[in-house]
């Protein structure tokens, strides 16, 4: 199942995911763009989100406004919805109405073959935007699982000439069972440091496995983000 964290606060950009894209709220549009993957759930803090995404069809949780992080609100959703516990739940963030669905699809195909904690993905980057902190970085072993997630450069590039970045991508999968062992563990400082809640489960020794794709959607945090993000995918 594909569950979708919708919180309606937002320090930089309240009430985005009710911003409009081709005449669609957001979390709509994001919801549309995977509904042919699997089921679809959009987990709000709010009774008008709830009511919103089941005028379009959606099946829509209502969960507490009290939660830190999205991966809290899908694992409250997802025991709501008595998934049972080796499902396959994908948390797809409602700031993303332009993620391919290929990309979704890789992420479940390994989700599937794993036994790693989460299951995430990466692109390459270029290097004008490797110095960007709201561009997550990931380093990878030799088995695509991650070394280390970092808003810096990472690795450091001493000598110059590397060009093997790796962005990542904010989509998350999770077996029911892992979704709940993840949300139990204690904070890690690293998590702190970065602001990066993955990095909990690195602190803790689990596996996050990767899977490389190629994508040109991004999250948008700010109603600048939005403009750019219409005016490139030429929907202004």
């Amino acid at each position: 199942m594909i569950i979708i964290p919708a919180r309606f606060a937002s320090t930089r950009f309240p009430g985005k995911i009710l911003a409009p894209i081709d005449g669609i709220p957001m979390v709509i549009a994001t919801a549309k763009r995977v509904e042919h993957l699997d089921d679809v759930a959009i987990a709000a803090d709010t009774a008008e989100v709830v009511a919103l995404a089941q005028s379009y069809g959606f099946k829509a949780i209502l969960t507490s406004k009290e939660h830190q992080s999205g991966t809290d609100r899908i694992n409250e959703a997802a025991s709501k919805l008595s998934l049972p516990s080796d499902e396959i739940i994908v948390n797809v963030q409602a700031d993303e109405p332009f993620i391919e669905e290929s990309v979704v699809q890789h992420v479940i195909q390994r989700a599937e073959q794993t036994k790693a904690l989460i299951t995430s993905a990466c692109k390459p980057i270029d290097l004008s935007h490797v110095k960007d902190p709201n561009l997550v970085k990931v380093i990878l072993d030799a088995d695509d699982q991650a070394i280390y997630f970092s808003r810096s450069a990472i690795p450091y590039d001493r000598e110059g000439g590397f060009e093997g970045y790796f962005g990542h991508l904010g989509i998350y999968a999770f077996r029911k069972e892992a979704l709940e062992t993840f949300c139990t563990l204690p904070y890690a400082p690293i998590e702190h440091i970065e602001k990066l809640e993955q990095l909990r489960a690195l602190y803790h020794g689990y596996k996050i496995a990767m899977v490389k794709v190629h994508s040109q959607s991004f999250g948008i945090d700010t109603p600048e983000d939005l403009e750019r993000a219409l005016r490139f995918f030429n929907r202004s």
